[in-house]
């Protein structure tokens, strides 16, 4: 992979603060044409909105020069307040339950279920949004529905790849990344072997652990629960998944069962893991230090391997907007989202990610992003292709609460240390599945 240095600044603080901010096609604007405002703000209207931490430095620079484009053409003032990715949830739903905070929330995947009546229907903005740009893509839009009704508006799938070191590869006897699951662990026997070994978090990881437990699981053909909601997690697939994820686990560097979504970053930064799984954010972590050129040089990314379902199944991270109800100023809130999703500020958000952010509207869809560096490829499909957390049961209160309790996650994790057997792992799984859809 030939990447010249105009390829490596992609993505930095400066494409966001520059040329992303105008919009890459020449003319302002060129997928798609935005409506006029449909919604007006109330006199004297104030916002706050609860997001989460950006890994990237140009995803948060964009959304800022956004937000004060809409305060310069409103006179809204929008006060952004940041915590952690695992601090996200708990803020958001205590400022749910107890009806004050703040108006907004960048919520994760089916979060918007464990309170759907304290959110301000956003059917008519949602709808109008659609209507505009294309259209939301499914997976998205039903994270962001209930019934015909939407609760939140979809934001973005944060793509999940395998993330590793060519060279390190290479140099453990293989010339090309394996695609299927008995593949990959034979490159992971034999890097472990080179001293250059994987990681992959067993802990409590928003992102990175969901990502890898639903993948581990899905990838077997298990699932959580069945369609009508029954729980259905005690399965020879359960089992061969489990199997599969303890001679894994066996390759890893230790310590992966306390990782957070940070630490796997970390560790691969530090040279003590080469292969791993995460957003492309890791990548440019790489390439806004100058210490760290090698390790950018030799990244090299792809999809999750195939495992014996015979599919790609796949569970990347996705975030909606969230308006609750406590808000004085709900029609501001809802003219601030809109704004946000017009084709200057959401072209120039996408850009600013530099593919860490996968679009929710299909109109945007053709970003130069996507394109721009061989990297960003594995990510570019991330909203057409996620699988919901719920599968194979619907979305709803239920499914937020197991991914919410990270049940999964703690089913591999008792498994692979040894904490359970496998049968006790999924006996426990199964009885807490179980509480949550009864």
């Amino acid at each position: 992979m030939t990447i010249n240095r105009r390829t490596l600044l992609a993505g930095t603080a400066s494409l966001a603060a520059g040329a992303a901010l105008t919009g890459p096609f020449g003319i302002r604007g060129a997928l798609a044409q935005g409506a006029a405002p449909k919604f007006t703000p109330e006199e004297g209207a104030t916002l706050r909105l609860l997001r989460w931490v950006p890994f990237v430095a140009g995803e948060e620079e964009a959304w800022n020069a956004n937000t004060k484009a809409f305060t310069e053409a409103t006179g809204v003032q929008v006060q952004i307040d940041q915590e952690s990715w695992e601090d996200v949830r708990p803020k958001a739903a205590v400022a749910a339950n107890v009806g004050s905070g703040p108006d907004m929330v960048m919520s994760w995947f089916d979060d918007p279920f464990q309170y759907p009546d304290k959110l301000v229907d956003v059917t008519d903005l949602a709808t109008s949004l659609g209507e505009q740009h294309g259209g939301w893509y499914e997976g998205l839009e039903g994270y962001a529905k209930q019934g015909d009704t939407f609760i939140a508006v979809p934001l973005c799938a944060i793509g999940n790849a395998i993330c590793y070191r060519d060279s390190h590869m290479k140099a453990a006897g293989f010339e090309e990344f394996p695609t299927d699951t008995a593949g990959f662990l034979e490159l992971c026997k034999a890097m472990q072997a080179k001293g250059t070994p994987a990681g992959f978090p067993h802990g409590k990881a928003v992102g990175d652990g969901n990502n890898y437990a639903h993948w581990l699981l899905w990838s077997h053909g298990g699932m959580t629960v069945d369609e009508n909601g029954q729980p259905a997690i005690d399965s020879p697939e359960t089992r061969a998944a489990i199997e599969y994820a303890k001679q894994l686990y066996a390759t890893f560097i230790p310590g992966t069962e306390s990782w957070l979504d940070i630490n796997n970053n970390r560790a691969f930064l530090a040279g003590q893991i080469s292969l791993t799984a995460n957003g492309v954010s890791l990548y440019y972590a790489a390439i806004k230090d100058p210490a760290m050129a090698e390790i950018a040089e030799d990244i090299r990314t792809t999809t999750m391997p195939i495992g014996p379902v015979g599919q790609s199944v796949e569970l990347h991270q996705t975030s909606t907007l969230n308006i609750f109800k406590h808000t004085q100023y709900p029609e501001a809130a809802k003219a601030y989202i809109e704004f946000m999703f017009q084709p200057d500020q959401m072209n120039a958000w996408i850009e600013g990610a530099s593919a860490y952010c996968c679009q929710a509207l299909k109109a945007y869809a053709d970003n130069p992003v996507w394109t721009s560096n061989p990297i960003h490829e594995p990510y570019s499909r991330a909203s057409a292709s996620l699988r919901p957390n719920g599968y194979a049961g619907p979305l709803g209160p239920s499914s937020a609460a197991v991914m919410a309790d990270y049940v999964l996650v703690d089913m591999f994790a008792e498994a692979v240390t040894g904490q359970r057997t496998a049968d006790e792992a999924i006996a426990n799984a199964e009885r807490r599945i179980a509480r949550y859809y009864r």
